[in-house]
């Protein structure tokens, strides 16, 4: 872990120029060499798709050489009949356009009798009347001639155009970037044949470059990006084939011309994220509406697409996707942009398994860990640090929602330990940092305490049902009496608000804690313990720092009070804890918690044992609240 921290923190102080730079030679290697590469990655992606297929078939007993043959050839055979299908029907489509006009004509003037008479109309002549002022010509201006001067020469007629004809180019001159195309096509296929054959071996080969020192993680990156991209690539080819045979098939049966065209193109297009099947239902849309004289096929249409939609989002994605690509929305549509800009048509295809990749990667290999967190699907930021960092924020609402978010998961103890304990160590640590100013600190306190009495008056059930889990051993009888605990803060205020947060876990039938000030004197403690014969104490002091003053006040009151129990919520600490509960049980302690949980857990005997061994005294504790005389008194 910290040899992986400090390759981080290195790279981390890397000139911004060195990277901008690094960022730029890479972009143009994958430009300029985007022949070469465009056949590998698309090679790629087709192995990661077919190889589940032959290792399918070669557990059953087939060769693998015959299995990849049989699976490539049938794949492709499928590839080029229908893409031959589809090209004749585009051929034809284009050639028939023309008769649609008068169709699109009358769809047109529907839509104009529908406006007539409403708004729509009342626009069209605003924007008329405006457009026909801007278009008017300007007057001409008539120049008076002087005396004398020659009359003006007649104009000249202008020249009559002469006609220019287009000679259509050869069908030679689309040679060469013919059989450019079909070079790239049958090398993608001989690398899709090689690398399937040879699989096994081109993922030693990969491993062996990684690294003997770094076999572990080579190997979980490359078997998670194989994993990733293939379980992604075969469902959706999965379910965008399903969409596309069940839409060429619903348009079949509407009667829209060309349906297989539609149903491959729907099929095709659904792999671009977001975009492609928008644009895949918008083109069987279109031309409804231009073949058919009608509303009712358009309509039917549009329906029949929405309904595949629902079905395949509602019912056919939730069933077989196990897991996402790990990818985001938004980093999804920016690498889609960027694959597109680099690499054109064949970059919308690629992009999401090239993304994954990138992903992976990054979650790997410690130098492109910034990779890996822009691109991720999961949290950048764990629930209590995006806590800490609105309050940093002075960000009350979201601070309040993401508690809210937390309590749906968790119950209460476990959020005030997750989340606002933490919250407030790490504001008091900054603060002796000089990272935080006073008033900062005062606001995350402020904030926070907000946040508590809002859930003690708000939502009083979460703190029920945690005192059913902790107190179910040990109910009280309906005549018990309330114990009375003296909450005491060591140090500052944050420690007065983390036993606001004890208070609402206990249940209030059995104990009532009462709270001091913090900036009540040990002394006044004393006093206070003395006259109210208080015989259960607890002391909250949150790190950093509150340790001396918890020490002494544990030793004073032990040595006035041996009979008192003594429990310390040293709540947030994460060092040697058996070191400081030794520390703190030799200056008096009874028992010492870690969190809010333990230490209600550790109230609850000592409660029944004091309960036990005296009788209840007949005074009762006297708040802060009750005695604002006692809170003037500083500790």
């Amino acid at each position: 872990m910290a040899e992986k921290l400090t390759v981080v923190s290195r790279v981390r102080k890397l000139p911004l120029l060195y990277v901008l730079a690094s960022f730029v030679l890479v972009v143009a290697c994958l430009y300029w060499a985007k022949t070469v590469l465009i056949p590998i990655a698309v090679a790629i992606v087709l192995t990661f798709l077919l190889n589940p297929v032959v290792s399918m078939l070669q557990h059953r007993g087939l060769p693998r050489t015959p299995a990849v043959l049989l699976i490539v050839i049938l794949a492709f055979s499928m590839v080029g009949a229908i893409g031959w299908g589809v090209m004749r029907q585009l051929t034809t489509l284009a050639y028939e356009l023309s008769f649609y006009q008068e169709n699109l004509r009358q769809k047109v003037i529907d839509l104009r009798e529908l406006g007539k008479g409403g708004v729509i109309e009342r626009v069209q002549i605003t924007v008329q009347e405006i457009l026909g002022e801007l278009q008017k010509p300007q007057p001409p201006v008539r120049k008076s001639q002087p005396r004398g001067a020659p009359a003006a020469e007649p104009q000249q007629e202008p020249e009559k155009p002469v006609p220019v004809v287009v000679q259509e180019p050869s069908v030679l001159w689309r040679l060469p970037s013919l059989l450019e195309q079909l070079g790239h096509a049958g090398l993608v296929v001989v690398l899709v044949i090689f690398m399937l054959i040879r699989y096994a071996d081109l993922r030693s080969r990969l491993l062996r470059l990684a690294g003997y020192g770094r076999l572990t993680i080579a190997t979980k990156a490359l078997d998670e990006a194989g994993h990733r991209i293939s379980r992604y690539l075969l469902m959706q080819s999965i379910i965008n084939g399903s969409f596309g045979l069940a839409a060429g098939v619903g348009l079949f049966l509407i009667g829209v011309p060309y349906a297989l065209l539609w149903g491959f193109l729907a099929a095709v297009l659904r792999f671009i994220p977001y975009v492609g099947p928008v644009v895949a239902a918008f083109l069987p849309s279109a031309l409804s509406l231009a073949a058919f004289p009608g509303w009712v096929q358009p309509l039917l249409v549009i329906g029949l697409i929405l309904l595949l939609e629902l079905a395949s989002n509602m019912v056919m994605e939730p069933l077989l996707y196990g897991q996402s690509a790990g990818v985001s929305e938004v980093a999804l549509l920016v690498a889609v942009a960027f694959w597109t800009w680099l690499w054109g048509p064949v970059g919308l295809f690629l992009a999401t398994p090239l993304t994954v990749c990138l992903g992976v990667l990054g979650k790997y290999i410690p130098q492109m860990e910034f990779i890996g967190v822009l691109l991720s699907d999961e949290p950048a930021m764990e629930s209590p640090t995006n806590y800490y960092q609105r309050l940093v924020a002075r960000d009350h609402d979201e601070a309040a929602a993401l508690v809210d978010d937390y309590l749906k998961e968790h119950h209460l103890e476990a959020t005030y330990d997750d989340l606002l304990i933490p919250a407030l160590t790490t504001a008091k640590r900054d603060r002796q940092l000089e990272t935080l100013t006073a008033e900062d600190v005062q606001f995350i306190i402020d904030t926070t305490r907000a946040i508590v009495e809002d859930l003690d008056t708000r939502q009083p059930q979460f703190a029920s049902s945690s005192m059913v889990e902790a107190g179910s051993a040990t109910k009280a009888s309906p005549t018990a009496s309330v114990m009375p605990i003296l909450g005491c803060p060591a140090q500052d205020e944050a420690d007065e608000l983390a036993l606001l947060m004890l208070r609402q876990l206990l249940d209030p039938t059995r104990y009532r804690l009462e709270i001091v000030s913090a900036e009540v004197l040990t002394a006044e403690v004393l006093s206070m313990v003395e006259r109210q014969h208080v015989r259960l104490i607890c002391i909250a002091a949150l790190p950093p720092g509150a340790l001396a003053p918890t020490r002494y006040l544990c030793k004073r009151l032990r040595a006035r009070f041996p009979d008192c129990k003594i429990v310390v919520g040293r709540w947030g600490f994460t060092g040697d804890s058996d070191e400081l509960k030794n520390v703190l049980q030799d200056a008096g302690a009874d028992d010492v918690g870690l969190t809010l949980r333990e230490t209600r857990e550790q109230v609850i005997p000592l409660g029944q044992l004091v309960s036990a061994l005296a009788p209840e005294p007949p005074s009762v504790l006297v708040s802060e609240r009750a005695a604002p005389e006692e809170n003037a008194i500083r500790r």
